[in-house]
């Protein structure tokens, strides 16, 4: 191939020719584009790799396999410990990136592993749905709905493995529908000085899914709950370990943090009560089944984000373009503006004289 030519696509991206061989494009903003915005690489350019070879690459492949794709599955030396890493540009994770995500899981079900760690990205753990690309979409409702029942089913897919300990290891910041998907897991292992913002009300007055009416009261409890989802402001991860929302912090120094994962994935493999643990889990989940079942979780949430995306308000449609067009803010934002709500003002010149 010419050097600027495309010559196949994989995960989204578009791999281009270069003098030296060939380089992965992720993500692009076109401004000839009906959407200047950053989009993947094959949505930007449709057209131009609709015709390209998918290069496809196994899930399963060492750590030391340089080739690139946003899911890599591995194992520990002995077996005992899977490793699931899902590098999604941003954290945000659109419907089809949340399918092939679900499907990890699922494979990686099939392994006769004991813990699962789930590793997110680099950068960002996830940070829920896709609201660029739903912003693209030919109706960004339509595909509002699909991104999130997507989302649902990559939580749903951790909730119900019941067989092993399952570890949400974030290397990244977490926010939104990310944070509740790493509440999914048994444990949730922070690396210091990254950012949670737990909340969707600040898109629009997003109401939010991903089970989070059942994960958040289960690890804080109603009230503390409550609280969290009103504040809407981010959490250091030593700052969301006393409230529960983390289980553990380790170094900020990201090598050192996955080294230290590692052991202590280890060490929960090699538990001699491992086995009491997860019958432990098992019941657990059996019977907050038989309280309430998920499947009730998830229709009461997605009955009020089904209002968000297709009732009269459109607060959420508005504030997802302001997103994605990065629009300034005209003022401080309410909720970080807390002298509002005491009535604080500042005196004009003859009150300050």
């Amino acid at each position: 191939a010419e050097p600027g030519e495309f010559i196949a696509r994989r995960d989204g991206a578009l791999l281009r020719a270069t003098t030296d061989g060939a380089v992965w494009i992720g993500h692009v903003k076109r401004a000839d584009h009906e959407h200047p915005f950053k989009l993947p690489a094959t949505v930007a350019f449709a057209a131009e790799s609709a015709a390209l070879p998918e290069l496809a690459i196994p899930l399963m492949r060492d750590a030391t396999d340089p080739r690139w794709s946003e899911l890599r599955y591995r194992e520990s030396p002995d077996g005992t410990i899977g490793f699931l890493a899902f590098d999604f540009y941003n954290g945000a994770m659109a419907t089809d990136q949340c399918r092939r995500l679900t499907a990890a899981i699922r494979f990686a079900a099939t392994r006769p592993t004991r813990v699962l760690v789930l590793e997110g990205g680099r950068d960002f753990w996830s940070n829920g749905i896709h609201l660029n690309r739903i912003e693209a979409a030919a109706s960004p409702a339509d595909e509002s709905w699909a991104n999130i029942n997507a989302m649902d089913d990559v939580c749903l897919a951790l909730l119900t493995l019941t067989d092993r300990l399952t570890v949400a290891a974030l290397r990244g910041n977490a926010g939104a529908g990310g944070c509740f998907l790493a509440l999914a897991a048994d444990y949730v292992w922070a690396r210091d000085g990254i950012v949670l913002n737990p909340h969707y009300k600040n898109m629009g007055n997003l109401f939010g899914s991903e089970y989070w009416t059942y994960l958040l009261p289960r690890r804080v409890g109603t009230e503390a709950g409550r609280r969290i989802m009103a504040n809407r402001l981010p959490l250091l991860a030593r700052d969301a370990k006393p409230l529960g929302l983390v289980d553990a912090t380790f170094s900020p120094d990201l090598p050192t943090f996955e080294t230290e994962i590692a052991r202590h994935a280890a060490a929960l493999a090699a538990d001699p009560a491992l086995a009491e643990r997860i019958a432990a889990k098992a019941s657990r989940r059996a019977a907050d089944e038989a309280d309430k079942p998920l499947s009730a979780y998830r229709d009461e949430e997605l009955a009020a984000m089904r209002r968000n995306f297709y009732g009269f308000d459109p607060s959420y449609h508005v504030a997802r373009y302001h997103f994605v067009m990065k629009s300034p803010q005209s003022w401080t934002p309410r909720h970080l503006a807390r002298h509002r709500d005491l009535g604080w003002r500042v005196p004009d010149e003859a009150e300050a004289a």
